[in-house]
């Protein structure tokens, strides 16, 4: 299993490989699934992303979701427990190949992750200017950070963080 950052425009299909993979998860997790929404990069329309589908899950519980563990794996998903932020369950999926295709990122019922997720998608695909800075800081840590993910991950920590407060702020008050 590798990962190489590569960013990309935004591909019309992404829609379409999330509502694919959808139907898998739902039918995998069950009962044990709320809701199953498109996040991240590849949910922004115009927006440049790494090729990897972005999904949460909201479920009725953690217990619930760990008992399903072994149908996500069928699905070729590998389990990582909460992989660095308590609440949550990620799973990632790699092609054939070995590489990264899928990421699902999934929390309880009401966890603030939910919330926060959500309203940072949102903001961007309401406020094309913001979305279109991103996307062009997205592209220039991509190359200079000559693949180096923690680094890439680093350089967008304090405009994700801004964003994701201004978004915040902005679901507060929509009706």
């Amino acid at each position: 299993m590798s990962f190489k950052l590569v960013i990309e425009p935004h591909r019309e299909s992404w829609k379409g490989d999330f509502e694919q993979e959808a139907v898998r998860i739902k039918s995998a997790l069950g009962s044990a699934l709320v809701a199953l929404h498109h996040i991240g990069s590849t949910a922004i329309p115009g927006l440049h992303a790494k090729p990897i589908i972005d999904l949460m899950a909201e479920a009725v519980s953690l217990e619930a979701l760990d008992a399903h563990c072994r149908e996500m794996e069928r699905l070729g998903y590998e389990a990582m427990g909460e992989f660095g932020i308590p609440g949550r369950r990620y799973f990632r999926k790699d092609s054939g190949a070995g590489v990264r295709t899928h990421q699902v990122h999934a929390f309880a019922a009401g966890s603030p992750h939910l919330a926060r997720h959500l309203a940072f998608r949102d903001y961007l695909r309401q406020h094309p200017g913001t979305a279109r800075e991103y996307g062009a800081l997205k592209l220039r840590l991509a190359e200079s950070c000559r693949g180096d993910v923690e680094n890439y991950i680093e350089g967008k920590d304090v405009f994700v963080k801004d964003v994701e407060r201004r978004a915040l702020e902005w679901s507060a008050h929509r009706p």
